[in-house]
């Protein structure tokens, strides 16, 4: 069986508070869109094989192979289930380190076919409690719906948000940024417009009071994604912003790029483009 997990962007993203367990709560809101991996679970039929096994292709994956998310996927729900043996395969696509949840996706929808390949009977509502424990915005790809995400990336509710027709431009330099030292940097505090009342304007007035709270000290310590952003506004975009904690860009446009135009624009970063 083999399934192909989608990523995210955040449309807006507010650091509200700071909580007494160390973590923030924040404001954000997760669209899906099809820059995909590809995931391959098969049943393994040797009595003497493993519970599982897992190979990862096209990236380096930075720790032991139980670090994985993939992996964890599989030993939350053997702590619970009879699990059958299992060969697991990834091949990367989405840029990781990004801000784009490819780890967390892949995560769920391991989960999912795991769930079908068990014969485990769980609902969504039951793979996202489960998805949860996995990583903060791990669930929002159980259902890969627009969400509202408030705690600390969990609490999801449904939005009728819609890009369709619009075009999405995608630039991830090779920059890493830490979560951690991302989070340190931020500032506390309710945003100005909340989120909800922005995402129902048009969407070209998004940048007088939409943004991500992680740009103003990404931008202070690399000065290269200032400008990322800054060149994406000028070839047109309706908007434009980091995702997550980044450290990937993406600019909304009404109509397609000229790839050789982005290729010059940013080059040595990862380029990427669709139709909504």
């Amino acid at each position: 069986m083999i399934t192909f997990p989608c990523c995210k962007i955040n449309l807006g993203l507010d650091i509200v508070s700071k909580r007494p367990d160390g973590y923030h709560n924040l404001e954000t809101l997760f669209y899906p869109i099809p820059l995909e991996d590809a995931l391959e679970i098969t049943i393994n039929p040797k009595s003497d094989a493993p519970d599982y096994t897992f190979t990862m292709h096209n990236a380096a994956f930075d720790g032991d192979d139980s670090d994985n998310l993939v992996v964890k996927a599989y030993k939350i729900l053997a702590a619970d289930y009879k699990l059958p043996k299992v060969t697991m395969s990834l091949y990367k696509n989405i840029p990781t380190g990004a801000g784009l949840g490819g780890g967390s996706s892949d995560a769920a929808f391991a989960l999912k076919m795991l769930n079908e390949i068990g014969k485990l009977g769980l609902s969504d509502e039951q793979l996202e409690e489960y998805a949860a424990r996995i990583g903060a915005d791990c669930a929002f790809f159980i259902k890969c719906r627009p969400a509202y995400a408030t705690g600390i990336g969990n609490i999801l509710t449904p939005v009728e948000c819609s890009l369709k027709g619009y075009h999405l431009v995608l630039v991830k330099p090779h920059l890493h940024i830490s979560t951690k030292e991302a989070y340190s940097l931020v500032v506390p505090a309710q945003p100005v417009v909340p989120l909800m009342d922005t995402i129902q304007r048009p969407i070209n007035m998004w940048v007088s009071s939409m943004k991500n709270d992680f740009e103003r000290s990404a931008f202070a310590k690399y000065p290269q994604m200032e400008t990322i952003k800054s060149e994406l506004y000028r070839l047109g975009a309706l908007y434009a912003s980091m995702s997550g904690s980044g450290s990937s860009f993406y600019g909304i446009f009404e109509k397609p790029q000229d790839e050789k135009e982005l290729e010059k624009l940013f080059p040595h970063c990862f380029r990427w483009q669709c139709e909504l």
